[in-house]
C-alpha cells in the first residue's frame, strides 16, 4: 500500500525551521494575523533554510520574489508558487517541461546555460535565489569550490550572491528523497500543503501504474544524450529520476565506460548501445540526427521507432506523474527488440 507523505511531521519540521529562525533572527509584525492569532503574519517571519552546502541562508520575512533555476522553477510552478524569474540550460519556450504551465509574468533571465542578465536580476529585486548542487561521485560527495548549477563560474555567483542570498539543492541520491526536500522547501515559501498532497496522490497513482508496466515487460531502456562528440548514456544510480525509476521495477542500461553519471561511447562505439527503449534527451541530437550516424543508425529501438523524449522531468510530485504515466503507456506498447 502507498504511504502518504508524513504532512504532520513535515508540519511540525515546517514549524520547528521558523521557530528557530525566529529565535536567532527576531521579527515584528507587519500587523498581520497568523493561524494562532498572535499577531504575526506568516509573511513577516524570519525565514531560515540551511541548503545542501551547509549554508544557513537567511531572510528578515518569508521570500516572496524568489528567481529559481528552471528544474526546480517548474516544481514551485506546480506547488501553486509564482517564480518573477528563470534561468538554466534551456528558455521557457523551448523547455517542453513548462509545455500547458502558466509561466505569465516570468523573466527569462538568458538565453543559454550560464547566461544570466545581472540588470534584469537586479530588477527583479529578488529576496532569494534558489538553485541546485550535483555531486561529483556516487559517494555524494559536493564539491563547494565549483560554482552551483546554472552559474557558468564562482565570479558570476558572487556577482548574484550579491543581489540575493543563493540556496543550494542537492540533485543527487534517491529520487524521492530529493522530491520530498524540494517540496518541503516550497511549503516553506508558502505553497499549500493540500496542492503537494494532492499532486502526491497522482504521483502514487502513476508509480502503481508504473511499476505493473515495469513488471509485466521485458524490457531494458536507455537514457541517452547525444551530439557531435558522441552518445552518453545515463548511469542510473547517479541520475536521481533514473534511481527512483530503477526503485519502481524499470530495468535501465548501464553503460559499460565508467564514469560519474555518464557512459561516454564515440561514434566508433556507439553501436554497443543496446537497449529496447530510448529515452533521448530534449537537448542535442534528436531521431533524425541519430538517424544520420552510420554506427547508430540501425540500432534495434531506433529502427523500431521506439524512442522518446527524456526531458529530465522536474523532481516534484506533479512533473513525475505525468512523465511516470506516459514512461508506462511507453512500455506497455514497446516490445523487445535488442
Amino acid at each position: 500500500m502507498n504511504t502518504l507523505r508524513r504532512g504532520t511531521v513535515r508540519a511540525a519540521l515546517l514549524t520547528a525551521v521558523t521557530a528557530t529562525a525566529l529565535i536567532l533572527t527576531g521579527c515584528s509584525s507587519t500587523g498581520g494575523s497568523d493561524d494562532a492569532g498572535n499577531g504575526t503574519s506568516a509573511s513577516s517571519r524570519a525565514w531560515s533554510y540551511e541548503d545542501a552546502t551547509g549554508a544557513t541562508v537567511k531572510v528578515d520575512h518569508t521570500p516572496k520574489r524568489v528567481v529559481v533555476l528552471n528544474d526546480i522553477a517548474i516544481s514551485f510552478i506546480e506547488y501553486g508558487l509564482r517564480p518573477v524569474g528563470t534561468f538554466g540550460q534551456l528558455t521557457m519556450a523551448k523547455d517542453q517541461r513548462f509545455k500547458g504551465l502558466d509561466t505569465d509574468g516570468i523573466t527569462q533571465l538568458g538565453n543559454a546555460y550560464g547566461d544570466i542578465d545581472l540588470e534584469k536580476l537586479a530588477a527583479l529585486k529578488p529576496d532569494l535565489i534558489v538553485t541546485s548542487v550535483y555531486p561529483t561521485d556516487a559517494k555524494g560527495t559536493l564539491d563547494t569550490t565549483q560554482p552551483g548549477y546554472g552559474f557558468k563560474d564562482k565570479e558570476q555567483q558572487e556577482q548574484v550572491a550579491a543581489i540575493a542570498p543563493i540556496a543550494q539543492v542537492k540533485w543527487g541520491g534517491e529520487g524521492e528523497d530529493v522530491i520530498e526536500h524540494i517540496a518541503d522547501l516550497a511549503e516553506s515559501l508558502g505553497a499549500k500543503e493540500t496542492t503537494v498532497e494532492a499532486a502526491e496522490k497522482d504521483f502514487d497513482t502513476a508509480k502503481g501504474a508504473l511499476q505493473q508496466a515495469a513488471k509485466k515487460s521485458d524490457l531494458s531502456i536507455v537514457s541517452m544524450y547525444a551530439d557531435g562528440d558522441g552518445a552518453y548514456v545515463t548511469r542510473p544510480s547517479d541520475e536521481p529520476t533514473l534511481q527512483m525509476y530503477t526503485d519502481f521495477g524499470v530495468d535501465f542500461v548501464v553503460p559499460k565506460p565508467k564514469g560519474w553519471y555518464w557512459g561516454i561511447y564515440s561514434w566508433e562505439n556507439a553501436g554497443q548501445i543496446t537497449g529496447d527503449v530510448i529515452l533521448l534527451s530534449q537537448q542535442g541530437y534528436q531521431v533524425a540526427d541519430l538517424e544520420k550516424q552510420p554506427t547508430f543508425a540501425d540500432n534495434a529501438a531506433l529502427r523500431a521507432g521506439q524512442v522518446h523524449s527524456w526531458t529530465f522531468p522536474a523532481l516534484d510530485y506533479a512533473s513525475q506523474a505525468d512523465y511516470m504515466t506516459k514512461l508506462a503507456g511507453w512500455i506497455a506498447e514497446s516490445k523487445p527488440v535488442s
